[in-house]
C-alpha cells in the first residue's frame, strides 16, 4: 500500500476532510503533520475547492476523507493509516496513533466507530451532511 515512510515524508500532502466536524478537524490538527511532513494542504470538503469538488464526483465524502499522496488516493480508514504513518510522533497520543492506525486491520475495524461518533456529533450541532 505504502512505500517507506521516510520517503512519503518528503511528498506534499492534501487532506480533504469535514471543516464542520469537530471530530475531524481536531483529528488533522492533532496529527501534526506540519511538524513530521512540512507541505500540508487542508482541504474542506464541504468548500467548493476544485479538490473538494473532484473528491465528491468519484467518493462519498461523507463517508470519510480523503488523502491525496503522491498521486495516490486514499479514502476513509485506508486515508488514516496513511495519516497515521506520517504524523509527528514528538507526542505520547501522536505515537499511540501511530502505533493503533498504521496497522490496517485496527483502521478498518475502528474507522466505522469513529464515523458513527462524527454522525453523531453533526446531528447534536444540527449540521447537515455535506451530500445534503
Amino acid at each position: 500500500m505504502l512505500e517507506d515512510d521516510a520517503d512519503l515524508r518528503l511528498s506534499p500532502i492534501i487532506i480533504i476532510y469535514d471543516g464542520k466536524c469537530p471530530f475531524c478537524d481536531s483529528y488533522v490538527r492533532f496529527l501534526r503533520l506540519q511538524d513530521a511532513v512540512g507541505s500540508v494542504q487542508l482541504v474542506d470538503a464541504r468548500s467548493q475547492h476544485p479538490l473538494a469538488v473532484e473528491a465528491a464526483r468519484s467518493l462519498d465524502v461523507d463517508r470519510g476523507m480523503v488523502v491525496k499522496l503522491r498521486g495516490a488516493t486514499y479514502h476513509g480508514a485506508d486515508a488514516m493509516v496513511v495519516l497515521s504513518r506520517l504524523s509527528s510522533r514528538t507526542r505520547f497520543l501522536n505515537r499511540l496513533n501511530a502505533l493503533l492506525f498504521s496497522y490496517r486491520p485496527f483502521a478498518k475495524l475502528a474507522y466505522p466507530i469513529l464515523r458513527a461518533g462524527r454522525r453523531l456529533s453533526l446531528y447534536w450541532k444540527q449540521i447537515p451532511a455535506i451530500r445534503s
